[in-house]
């Protein structure tokens, strides 16, 4: 394994857990977090990457409470305190009303998405613009440029946006990711009263810095 290959992996794993992080949360999720073994991985990656995350680890933060505090940030009643997708975040910026699904930003993720060869899991109807949703997309195209094999039916790595797995993830992370996920992870921070929520937009701001 190159060099190359392997700071692959690792983006393919800090990802993967920044998507772990924004999903709804779990069991997997509450255990890791409860344990300290997210924060373990979190600085982990960040080292890897030669990322700066703020302050020490601590005491692993509490699993309890993340379901309920994951519905007041990103789902909300009437509104989330801090909207999880591209497309409501580009609306805001440009002073017009979101729609999910059907706004220019989530379509144009939409078609980014399927022209790598993915969809919407079977069984949800989670708009693909959604932030754990775009963060598993960078995990799994870094993961084809360390080599992984891509699931059957999956375009040739020519056919990809860029012509490769690498230039298609530096296209979505430079016209998608960065777009918006700097500005969400600092009013995650501001907003978040749970300490993984605090700690989880540091970790996705370094990421996207």
């Amino acid at each position: 394994m190159t060099m190359d290959d392997e700071i692959w992996q690792v983006r393919a794993a800090a990802w993967e857990l920044a998507a772990l992080s924004f999903r709804y949360p779990g069991e997997e999720l509450e255990g890791a977090v409860a344990s300290g073994e997210w924060a373990e991985a979190a600085e982990e990656v960040a080292s890897a990457l030669g990322l700066a995350l703020p302050g020490g680890r601590g005491a692993p933060a509490p699993g309890e409470g993340l379901r309920r505090e994951a519905t007041r940030l990103f789902v909300g009643a009437p509104e989330p305190a801090c909207p999880p997708y591209e497309g409501v975040w580009a609306a805001e910026a440009e002073g017009v009303q979101a729609l999910l699904f059907v706004n220019p930003r989530s379509m144009e993720v939409e078609r980014f998405v399927r022209s790598c060869g993915l969809g919407r899991p079977a069984g949800t109807n989670e708009p693909l613009d959604h932030v754990a949703a775009e963060c598993e997309l960078l995990s799994y195209l870094a993961s084809l440029a360390a080599g992984a094999t891509a699931p059957a039916g999956a375009p040739e790595a020519a056919a990809l946006p860029g012509g490769s797995p690498g230039a298609a993830y530096g296209r979505f992370l430079s016209g998608h990711a960065r777009a918006w996920m700097p500005a969400f992870a600092e009013r995650l921070a501001a907003e978040a009263r749970h300490p993984f929520y605090r700690a989880a937009a540091a970790y996705l701001g370094a990421l996207v810095a």
